[in-house]
């Protein structure tokens, strides 16, 4: 009976909580932990990043940790080499498989 008892609590609390996560979310409160990322930092290092400057550099530069750069910063596109280029790396014509097509 006491087991019945503290289930149908534990349910009811569950509703309560996701009931005022709505409400608050309704309001546009943020909900959960707040970031420790400051935007200001965060568009020096997107600055520093669009000058080619690596993500220890800008670590250092910043005071943010890696991981919160990489979780706030976009990826950077993927460079692409011309044939040329494909020549001066990998002389004598030796290319790996995945660049012959």
């Amino acid at each position: 009976m006491l087991a019945l008892f503290v289930q149908t609590e534990r349910t009811c609390a569950i509703e309560r909580a996701a009931h005022a996560r709505a409400v608050a979310t309704a309001k546009g409160k943020r909900i959960g932990r707040p970031s420790v990322v400051n935007p200001t930092k965060l568009v020096y290092a997107e600055h520093l990043r669009d000058q080619g400057q690596s993500i220890s550099a800008i670590v250092k530069a910043t005071g943010n940790t890696r991981s919160s750069l990489y979780r706030h910063l976009p990826p950077r596109p993927p460079e692409t080499l011309t044939a040329e280029e494909l020549q001066s790396v990998y002389p004598g014509g030796m290319l790996p498989s995945r660049f012959v097509v």
